[in-house]
């Protein structure tokens, strides 16, 4: 195919009218909001990973020093991350690729349930499930994509909302669909929604012909798509990274994890990469604390060994918490995240390199 790459007669914009020509900027746009948004699922796949790794190694040790490890009951299958995805269409199919090269999530650990799975033969080769059963699918995950159509939605949260474990993170890509009206839907709090808002002018930098794959490791595509950039035209809610960050404290409270443990993990979590005007202890880097999470009136009445208290990642993304503003506003945990966000796809960035940091927050 590399061979008519070149023939006007193949490329997509070949017998459009001049007249609907204004509109090509669509393709751009569409193809940029699919990269966005298995980027973003990606990194939030490979925080589940390293955080169920981090807890698993941990435990172990824990286990060695008290002399416990032959008398612990074997849980490795339940710390394990199990990924779900209702819809097997373009979305569907990018999303499945993305976690399975990049995460990378065992074949074994993903599951797609839609009407055509005879559709997803090339899947079904890899080892992966493929059956339209989204009951099933839902009882068996710990993580659920949705990956329908806004028509579909309705009828598949009926289906499922039985079946849902309360520990269960629905991250739903309907974009007409509000997580209000999801929460509704669901009669469920666990989930995540990312909210996208386009501008009017821009520089189309997704490109036309790569695999999804392939544009996340390019540096410039990547670096576009961070949590804080505004390149290309589409900028992500930040409220969504928030629910990332309440989403984690929702599975340490589901292990009844005491909350100063928790902050470590916090802490080794997302601040664990740095520039190199850092300093080699860090100390200058921001550091979590137990007010950034919970008002002041809860910290008082918490005691040490208590967990942090079940949030409702609803609220969290459409209310102020009291992580709003620190996210929002703090240049240096911007900074170190977006430093992180590139590490984890494997590219490193000095301060110099930093994306141009958008805080649009668009509209639930």
């Amino acid at each position: 195919m590399d061979l008519l790459e070149d023939l006007e007669s193949l490329q997509f914009e070949y017998g459009i009218q001049e007249e609907d020509c204004s509109w090509l900027y669509l393709q751009g746009r569409s193809r940029g909001l699919v990269i966005k948004a298995c980027a973003h699922a990606t990194f939030f796949c490979k925080l589940l990973c390293n955080l169920r790794e981090s807890l698993r190694e941990k435990h172990t040790s824990r286990c060695l020093l008290t002399g416990l490890l032959a008398d612990t009951p074997d849980d490795d299958d339940d710390d394990e991350l199990k990924v779900g995805i209702i819809g097997g269409g373009h979305l569907g199919k990018q999303l499945a690729c993305a976690l399975l090269q990049l995460v990378p999530i065992p074949a074994e650990n993903l599951r797609i349930s839609t009407r055509r799975p005879e559709a997803l033969d090339e899947f079904q080769k890899l080892g992966i499930q493929c059956f339209y059963h989204n009951p099933y699918l839902v009882n068996w995950a710990n993580l659920v994509f949705l990956c329908c159509l806004p028509s579909q939605l309705p009828t598949i949260c009926l289906e499922i909302q039985a079946c849902l474990e309360k520990g269960c993170i629905v991250y739903s890509f309907a974009a007409a669909v509000p997580i209000a009206r999801l929460k509704l839907l669901l009669n469920h709090t666990n989930i995540l929604r990312p909210q996208y808002q386009c501008v009017e002018d821009f520089v189309n930098i997704w490109g036309a012909n790569k695999e999804i794959t392939a544009a996340l490791q390019d540096p410039a595509t990547l670096q576009a798509t961070c949590p804080y950039s505004s390149a290309g035209g589409i900028i992500l809610n930040i409220k969504w990274l928030e629910g990332v960050f309440y989403a984690i404290l929702n599975i340490c409270t589901a292990k009844d994890m005491p909350h100063l443990q928790v902050l470590q993990h916090l802490n080794e979590l997302f601040l664990s990469v740095h520039f190199e005007d850092c300093g080699k202890d860090g100390a200058s880097c921001p550091k979590f604390q137990l007010g950034d999470f919970v008002n002041q009136v809860y910290t008082k009445n918490l005691s040490q060994k208590r967990p942090f208290p079940w949030f409702d990642l609803t609220a969290v993304q459409l209310k102020e918490t009291p992580f709003s503003q620190q996210l929002s506003t703090s240049t240096a945990l911007q900074d170190h995240l977006t430093l992180l966000y590139c590490d984890s796809f494997g590219i490193s960035l000095t301060k110099k390199q930093q994306p141009v940091v958008s805080t649009g927050s668009p509209s639930q």
